[in-house]
């Protein structure tokens, strides 16, 4: 029995020295593989961090400053005088800038707003018959002859004034497209050129459909004594029967499709049914998501009702009102922070916020009022957006814009920062926060933005004949830069095609999605 245990105690002996001697070589062969790999992963990790040393050191400040920013709550630059703070009291100091800091879109000095790509926009425009454009003109072909537009090489059919103006953009872009089939268009610079229309569907970008869609409902929304229905609905009706038989449509889906609805009450039936196009619009607020969004859709700006600022010599002390309001007080939807902010800014000093309309002299008393202002506001109406933006522009008034579900025109290639002022609807209500603000920014803060006004104004001008860089090219620019997500939608929608008829799909289109409702 003893002798049992003495050998089974060596056996155990052994097993334990064998295995501690194992655990060491497996150790030391470990030590040597990572010490003969060791200089090869330092030289790997010194060319990384080569590398990315520019990034590191580039970056180091802007992080220090981004935390410095947040320890703030407030911007540090004019160029974004987004408010993002949450405490009652407002800022009194207007913190330093280095000018070089204050640069142009893109780094550009001296450039208004640079488009990334010189894109010459081949557009196929239908033949709707007048009554869906000019005919809400009260225009008519001359004589017998049947003709579908204007000759407007002669004479370019008159737009109505007063507000029917600020959402007039279907009328410049389509004479804009028939002028461009005009010989002098042809033998023009290739420069000035951001639109051709072409006769063959299959060699353009997109497909323009030319109704008139905020003329009409501004003219013809109400039913008249004898009619059932008003002409805005007639015709949206006939619209969408008209697109969707043609073969542009069933080719794409309605997807590669530029259709015109401006105004927020503008083409409320056909929307529902044309959605899978690209709208022209002021903002989203009407609109559910599915129906209108930034990545397919276009905002446009509002042609300014007030006259431009020809040769403004004007500074910071001639302008004696600070901040400048007249517009309709109380509004529904997201309106109920103009008459709040009334309450909270009637009565202070320099600030003029009162009731106005466009009716006996309106329009020339926001003028001279704008004219004669530092700031003017631009607050949240029925819709996110309003024509006093594009007004305070060509007033050279820097706009304060209280609206925080704002879409703004061009915004992918121009920073409004620079020439505008953002403050978050809750900071605005807060008492004295928002003339507390305003009174912080001093007079060389201001003169760089009101410079900036100067240079961007050209691109919100609409006008015949259009020119580079005024607002008929910069929308057709933005057009343009949606042409990628349209081809990337329509050829998506082409996935299942030959797994659902065979060989055989040269002649089938792409089925259109089902209406919204």
């Amino acid at each position: 029995m003893g002798e049992r245990t003495a050998s089974a105690s060596a056996i155990n002996k052994s097993l334990c020295f064998f295995f501690t001697v194992t655990t060491l070589f497996f150790m030391l062969s470990w030590l040597f593989v990572l010490r003969s790999t060791r200089s090869e992963a330092t030289r790997g990790s010194t060319n990384s961090l080569n590398l990315f040393s520019s990034f590191n050191e580039s970056d180091s400040d802007q992080v220090q400053h981004q935390k410095n920013v947040e320890e703030l709550e407030v911007e540090p630059s004019f160029g974004n005088r987004a408010i993002l703070v949450d405490n009652a009291q407002a800022p009194t100091t207007t913190l330093h800038v280095k000018q070089q800091q204050q640069n142009h879109v893109h780094g550009e000095e001296d450039v208004p707003c640079k488009p990334r790509d010189k894109v010459v926009l081949r557009v196929f425009m239908y033949d709707l018959p007048p009554e869906f454009h000019f005919g809400l003109l009260d225009w008519k072909p001359e004589g017998n002859v049947k003709s579908v537009w204007p000759d407007i090489k002669a004479k370019a059919p008159h737009y109505p004034g007063g507000l029917n103006l600020q959402h007039s953009i279907e009328y410049w872009l389509t004479l804009d497209l028939l002028a461009s089939e005009l010989p002098e268009a042809e033998a023009s610079s290739s420069n000035a050129r951001s639109v051709i229309r072409v006769g063959n569907s299959s060699e353009a970008d997109v497909i323009f459909v030319p109704f008139f869609s905020s003329l009409c409902y501004n003219r013809f929304s109400k039913a008249g004594p004898r009619e059932k229905r008003s002409r805005n609905k007639v015709l949206q009706e006939k619209l969408v029967k008209y697109v969707k038989a043609q073969e542009e449509w069933k080719r794409s889906g309605g997807k590669d499709h530029v259709i015109l609805a401006h105004h927020p009450n503008s083409m409320l039936d056909a929307r529902m049914k044309l959605w899978p196009g690209a709208f022209i619009l002021s903002d989203f607020g009407r609109y559910p998501h599915n129906i209108a969004n930034v990545e397919k859709d276009v905002i446009a700006p509002y042609k300014h009702v007030v006259g431009s600022y020809v040769d403004d010599q004007s500074s910071f002390d001639s302008r004696p009102t600070l901040l400048y309001f007249q517009g309709a007080i109380y509004r529904k939807d997201g309106g109920h922070v103009r008459h709040e902010l009334y309450y909270l800014l009637k009565n202070e000093k320099n600030v003029h916020f009162s009731f106005g309309s466009v009716q006996k002299g309106g329009i020339r008393k926001a003028t001279e009022g704008m004219r004669s202002s530092k700031f003017c506001l631009n607050i949240a109406g029925d819709t996110p957006s309003s024509n006093r933006l594009f007004d305070a522009i060509a007033s050279h008034c820097v706009p304060v814009i209280i609206s925080d579900e704002i879409e703004l025109p061009y915004e992918d290639v121009l920073d409004y920062s620079q020439f505008c002022i953002f403050v978050r609807t809750r900071d605005a209500l807060k008492k004295r926060f928002l003339v507390n603000f305003i009174r912080s920014i001093g007079k060389e803060e201001w003169t760089r933005m009101w410079n900036r006004l100067k240079e961007v104004e050209s691109i919100f001008e609409f006008q015949f004949p259009s020119q580079e860089g005024d607002a008929v090219h910069m929308i057709w620019q933005a057009i343009a830069r949606k042409v990628p997500f349209m081809k990337l939608k329509t050829n998506r929608s082409r996935r299942f095609l030959r797994s659902l008829y065979g060989n055989d799909t040269g002649n089938k289109s792409i089925p259109a999605p089902p209406d919204f409702w």
